[in-house]
């Protein structure tokens, strides 16, 4: 994830409104969430259908980017319209602008990715309480990612958000080494250092479960990630749920504060941003000052 300067603070004076939007996507089809120049992203596919109903550039803060191939269930976002530009969604109708622009951006989302159509889903629109920002505000992100570890499980119609590992896992072991590296930590070893940014993060889970199904389930949680850090965190407990590593072996690469040769980052395709959770109303604005201050 790449540092992001905050957008402009809500105002209800007659000047911006901050509007949520809770979406989900397939991450198959782009380029990661940002926007990059010549290529397909969820940034830049969002952007260009709420600008095709606002008439101008329009902006959006999210609450997580996500790498190329990466899915979500729970995104949120975050973006200003004028009071004007929100009251006029309904086009003279009786009809809650948050509806409207619900109703109204997913027909524009619908053109803008045509044969993708469906790729990217609004499920609400809302109008964010004083002091949201989708990004800073945020307490933690969870995320999930499954692992058929043979053969037997190898579903085809589950294979674009799975990954398909060729040996067996030991879930216990999984688990004895995601274990120790829970907590406050410095995260160096297992993210891509932004310039001027820091590693430091609090892993609230990482943990490993085998379901009725017998695909296995990871789920990290976090206050928030560096960029490549789930995918690093799983793709290095892969060795010690295979008996190559032991389960020690993963703190003490977080103790090294160093990217080697086994620095591995498992496959995207796997990876589901699930939810994204806030404090009340009233915390809202104290949460994203904290978190602005910790990052820089």
């Amino acid at each position: 994830m790449n540092e992001q300067e905050p957008a402009a603070p809500v105002r209800r004076d007659g000047g911006f409104l901050r509007i949520r939007l809770d979406l989900a996507y397939d991450g198959g089809p782009f380029s990661g969430w940002a926007v990059q120049p010549g290529c397909r992203t969820v940034q830049g596919t969002l952007e260009d259908a709420v600008a095709m109903l606002i008439r101008r550039p329009i902006r959006v803060t999210v609450a997580g980017r996500t790498d190329a191939g990466v899915h979500a269930r729970g995104q949120v976002v975050h973006l200003d319209l004028s009071e004007t530009e929100w009251l006029g969604l309904n086009r003279g109708a009786e009809l809650d602008p948050a509806v409207a622009l619900l109703r109204r951006l997913r027909g524009a989302l619908s053109r803008v990715l045509g044969d993708l159509r469906g790729a990217i889903e609004v499920h609400k629109v809302s109008i964010a309480d004083a002091g949201f920002d989708a990004r800073f505000s945020a307490l933690w992100r969870r995320y999930s990612y499954r692992i058929a570890d043979g053969p037997e499980l190898w579903d085809p119609l589950g294979r674009s958000a799975t990954l398909w590992h060729g040996e067996p896992l030991d879930v216990g072991l999984l688990n004895e080494g995601a274990s120790q590296l829970l907590g406050l930590q410095d995260f160096r070893s297992y993210c891509k250092p932004r310039e001027g940014a820091t590693t430091i993060r609090e892993l609230q889970r990482f943990e490993f479960a085998r379901g009725s199904d017998g695909v296995i389930v990871a789920t990290v949680q976090a206050d928030a990630f560096c960029h490549n850090m789930v995918r690093s965190l799983v793709g290095s407990a892969l060795f010690v749920g295979e008996g190559v590593e032991a389960p020690g072996w993963l703190l003490e690469r977080l103790l090294a504060r160093q990217r080697d040769a086994k620095s591995v980052l498992a496959a995207p395709h796997p990876l589901v941003l699930e939810e994204v959770t806030y404090p009340s109303a009233s915390g809202l604005l104290a949460r994203a000052e904290l978190t602005r201050s910790r990052r820089r």
